[in-house]
């Protein structure tokens, strides 16, 4: 935004001293051109008046003095022709032959005529000497001319000088120009820089982030009063939100610490055969309790990011398999698991908080589960590829069109297909949310021969 107001400004600023200095620098050339050429004109007037004295008398020592003098003080030469075209003076018989220019312009003198002054020019290089012919009249009949060339120095340097004086004025101006709009901008983008810096300070978990109200020039003072309000809001509803979460997970915690008891007093009563049931029971109500940790962390924490670990995923997938293994044959669904590659033990370490990739894969068996058909296969793979791992979920079930891929992760979306299925349609949402926090995505795909694929993509976990 800086840079546009540069352009806006300056770029105005500049086409108007561009104008206003060519016409400036145009007026000032021809000024002093003007007044050298006036300056000649006169001069050689003064000499026609002269030059006819002594052409009509036959003495030329009077006037030779004279124009000795003229070169001497002014280092114009200055020479008297007569109608043959040479020079008249003794004296002058050894000047230097004329120029053809000159020559023609002493030609159309002595036959009357007198020629034109040389028209202006605007850059100082361009200012050349150039020889003025005055004819010599006795009466009516011409008797010689007087050729004046002056040197252009003097002018041209003047001409030079007022085009410096322009460049420095024009300079001062563009300074001018360019401090009043770096004053200008600041003053403008200050709240916008004030506003970015508040949303950095609320991202980073600072609620409480303001800008004062006198901020910037006046037409921003709404802008700045509607951002303290939002701010507010956003204040209020991420509180009320944090707590929440923080009196679910503390209300949550009483009814399982007594539904874990009571599994405790149930599997004192019952023989060595159901042994295998109540350690699976205990391993979900621990389950229960990292997930209500985890739960409480998130929303004491201003930065709900948590920290990733080194976690097996082939020993998760293996767990959640077993868990999730009874809900399917229920179904009448088989729930298969494949581990493909990883490290020479078996173990697939990926970066990852071990909570949040439970939840997700939960997430994806849940839907494949309540949508697969009786007699169906649901493969559950493990594998890693290239520098990342990837846990899967494929079903054979009615799937999703290409269409409704890209909407499956929103928040309550839900295929027409399956409406009638009981759900929320928050599962996949909730899963993408909680794996962006540890750099983990979730792809979806359409699966050969019908059907759904849902890939988990985690970072795998560094070396030790």
């Amino acid at each position: 935004m800086r840079k546009r107001l540069f352009v806006v400004f300056l770029v105005p600023l500049a086409a108007v001293l561009l104008l206003f200095g060519g016409a400036y620098g145009w007026t000032a050339s021809r000024g002093v051109q003007q007044a050298f050429y006036t300056q000649q004109v006169a001069d050689i007037g003064t000499f026609v008046t002269s030059a006819r004295q002594a052409l009509l008398s036959g003495g030329a020592e009077v006037l030779d003095g004279e124009l000795r003098r003229y070169h001497e003080l002014y280092g114009t030469r200055v020479i008297v022709v007569d109608r043959s075209g040479r020079p008249w003076s003794p004296q002058q018989q050894d000047a230097e032959v004329l120029d053809q220019p000159t020559a023609d312009k002493v030609q159309l003198a002595l036959s009357g005529r007198r020629g034109d002054l040389p028209e202006p020019v605007l850059l100082p290089w361009q200012f050349a000497e150039k020889s003025l012919v005055e004819p010599i009249f006795d009466g009516r009949d011409v008797v010689g001319a007087v050729v004046m060339s002056a040197s252009v120095e003097a002018p041209r340097s003047e001409i030079v000088r007022q085009w410096i004086l322009l460049g420095v004025v024009s300079l001062i101006g563009i300074g001018l120009g360019l401090l009043v709009v770096l004053r200008l901008a600041g003053w403008v983008l200050r709240p916008v820089r004030r506003v970015d810096q508040a949303m950095e300070a609320i991202e980073r978990g600072d609620m409480e982030a303001r800008i004062a109200d006198d901020t910037g020039p006046p037409e921003l003072h709404r802008m700045i009063l509607v951002f303290n309000r939002m701010a507010g809001e956003i204040e209020r509803v991420v509180s009320r939100q944090q707590e929440f979460a923080l009196n679910a997970s503390h209300e949550l915690r009483n009814p399982l610490s007594a539904l874990l008891l009571r599994v405790e007093s149930l599997a004192t009563g019952l023989d060595h055969g159901w042994h295998e049931d109540i350690e699976a029971t205990r391993e979900e109500g621990r389950r229960m309790t990292r997930i209500l940790d985890t739960l409480l962390a998130f929303a004491r924490s201003a930065d709900a990011a948590p920290s990733p670990e080194a976690i097996d995923l082939a020993a998760l997938a293996q767990r959640r398999a077993a868990a999730w293994r009874d809900a399917a044959a229920a179904k009448g669904v088989t729930l298969a698991l494949h581990v493909d590659g990883g490290a020479p033990d078996g173990r697939l370490l990926a970066a990852c908080d071990e909570t949040i990739a439970e939840s997700a894969l939960d997430a994806l068996i849940d839907n494949a589960v309540k949508f697969s058909p009786a007699g169906s296969r649901i493969e559950l793979t493990a594998a890693r590829t290239e520098d990342r791992y990837e846990l899967a979920v494929r079903d054979h079930g009615p799937g999703l069109a290409e269409e409704e891929l890209a909407h499956a992760t929103d928040r309550f979306w839900r295929s027409d297909r399956t409406r009638t299925t009981p759900g929320s349609g928050l599962g996949l949402a909730i899963a993408t949310d909680l794996l962006a926090t540890v750099d983990a995505t979730v792809r979806m795909e359409a699966a050969d021969g019908g059907g759904l694929r849902v890939v988990l993509v985690l970072p795998a976990a560094v070396a030790p």
